[in-house]
């Protein structure tokens, strides 16, 4: 029993506002066990409570005094935040960084519970924005993107000092 709470507190789901890391961590929705690509919308509320309560996946220096602190925070900590590369249309990497979070234990609980309020199917958009991006109508591919706009993060937000 023990081992299997273990294993419940490691996994993590992860929340990756851009959709087009997305695109690039699920292949468009090509990938193996990634075929479906939802849109889950969360309140505003539950995403600052999440910031608020994380802490950064990997050592940081400038904000960790040293690993030990670093490792009692993660294990303590609900939320993890991943500052990776943001993606073109290509899916390449771009000079800046884009947000990923990850939900744990009272995190992913709450998220499934209380912050998700909507949740959209945006598989078929994948596969058009992909098709127009493959036939070299990169226009017609960005037009059909989501907007997306800068998130006015939380003070204290782990890492944003670095990305802002």
């Amino acid at each position: 029993m023990r081992s299997e709470k273990k294993d419940y507190e490691q996994c993590l789901t992860w929340i990756k506002p851009s959709f087009l890391w997305m695109m690039y961590r699920c292949g468009w929705g090509t990938k193996a066990d990634q075929e479906t690509v939802l849109a889950v919308e969360i309140g505003r509320d539950g995403f600052d409570w999440a910031l608020g309560n994380a802490c950064l996946s990997h050592f940081d220096g400038d904000e960790h005094a040293d690993r030990g602190v670093w490792r009692r925070e993660l294990k303590g900590s609900p939320a993890r935040v991943q500052w990776d590369p943001e993606r073109d249309l290509w899916l390449r990497a771009l000079p800046y960084r884009s947000l990923q979070l990850g939900l744990a234990g009272e995190a992913s609980r709450r998220y499934a519970d209380e912050w998700t309020v909507g949740i959209t199917d945006v598989t078929p958009l994948a596969q058009e924005v992909r098709a127009l991006v493959r036939a070299g109508e990169t226009a017609a591919a960005a037009a059909l993107l989501p907007e997306e706009r800068p998130y006015p993060a939380p003070e204290g937000t782990p890492g944003l000092g670095r990305v802002s």
